[in-house]
């Protein structure tokens, strides 16, 4: 779930992470882009037709329709991400690219801050690394559910 996305390519790159991964993209607006903007498209190439999103027009309209369990991802968080064991149905929830998540909102739900680990003095890490680096921690402690695990290396 992304709140108030300000990048296109950002999202266009969660978009066909999603798509390739069979996640919901969440998007809580106002975005910063129009959902048609070419750049947005074509971060997103030819995934487009594989994406399931829904769209939210703020904060209170989207907790009105999801019932969680979400996990707020924030430098300011103390717990990092890969000590948590996401159940079936998690939300990932991730700011806006130059703010983050709304503090207000990160106080409310404090047991399910989690972080990325970086360097001392880093700012963050790019949104849409992110996303993939959270998703994939996710889905590999479900065991990759509906994924193809094996590739084929032809013989030459």
């Amino acid at each position: 779930m992304l709140v108030q996305p300000q990048i296109p390519q950002n999202t266009g790159n969660i978009a066909r992470t999603c798509a390739v991964t069979g996640a919901r993209l969440h998007l809580v607006r106002p975005l910063g882009f129009s959902i048609d903007d070419k750049k947005l498209k074509r971060a997103g190439l030819d995934y487009w037709h594989m994406l399931d999103v829904s769209y939210y027009d703020d904060l209170d309209d989207f907790f009105g329709k999801q019932s969680g369990p979400f996990y707020f991802f924030s430098t300011k968080a103390s717990r990092i991400y890969a000590e948590v064991d996401y159940p079936d149905g998690a939300f990932l929830v991730f700011g806006r690219e130059d703010a983050g998540l709304p503090e207000a909102l990160l106080r409310s739900h404090r047991e399910s801050i989690v972080r990325i680990p970086m360097r001392a003095g880093a700012r963050s890490l790019n949104l849409s690394n992110s996303v993939a680096l959270a998703a994939y921690e996710v889905l590999r402690q479900w065991g990759f559910p509906g994924l193809q695990t094996q590739g084929f290396l032809p013989e030459a």
